[in-house]
């Protein structure tokens, strides 16, 4: 792990549910399909009110699967019969988490993102868990976990890890969530995520220019 410039972090701290659905309401998010791109759709989940709780999964470990053991929003690929993105996000997140997003309440949409070397387009929804759900974890997931939305914009969690990503190494801006030995925040998911920070005034839109994944 190395440092990098966050030592200024956050500009301000997140706003409460009310702050955060007033800023998404106004937000007209780029959706524009990108020729050559496969489409999937993630779900970013919160959940409380003035403390809130961002929920992640840490997928299971696949050789198959290009983000095997890499923390992420539940989702996945959009399949001929999803009727749109938002279908997709919902219905990939009952399949993996077990958590209905029919009964939770969609704040908005954020702009849509391209992986730097995979050929995809990823669409992200935030929603609010208005009443508790409990999980159930398919085969795709090994973990989930909520942690404090605030505490992502701690400067000390922010740095420079270096990780293996197919085959090679490479040094990614990241969020230390758990600690030593375990999976760090990098990547399309880190990338949601600061989207998220900066359009709430958290994070200098210079995040926007990072791209590891």
């Amino acid at each position: 792990m190395t440092g990098c410039p966050s030592h200024q972090l956050p500009l301000r701290p997140l706003p409460d549910l009310n702050g955060i659905r007033a800023t998404l309401d106004r937000h007209r998010p780029v959706t524009d399909p990108i020729p050559g791109r496969k489409r999937a759709a993630v779900a970013m989940l919160l959940r409380g009110s003035d403390q809130l709780e961002m929920l992640f999964i840490e997928r299971a470990r696949d050789p198959r699967d290009p983000w095997s053991g890499n923390l992420a929003f539940p989702g996945g690929r959009i399949d001929p019969e999803d009727a749109d993105e938002q279908a997709a996000a919902e219905r990939e997140t009952l399949e993996e988490v077990g958590i209905d997003l029919a009964k939770a309440d969609c704040l908005g949409r954020l702009d849509d993102i391209r992986g730097a070397y995979l050929p995809v387009q990823i669409a992200c929804f935030v929603y609010h868990l208005c009443t508790p759900q409990e999980p159930a974890l398919n085969h795709e997931v090994s973990d989930l976990f909520w942690f404090p939305a605030g505490e992502l914009l701690n400067p000390q969690r922010h740095s420079r890890f270096e990780l293996l990503w197919a085959g090679k190494k490479r040094t990614v801006r990241a969020i230390d969530l758990l600690g030593p030995g375990r999976p760090v925040l990098w990547g399309i998911t880190y990338r949601l995520v600061t989207q998220f920070m900066v359009l709430h005034g958290c994070l200098p839109e210079s995040f926007l220019e990072i791209v590891d994944d």
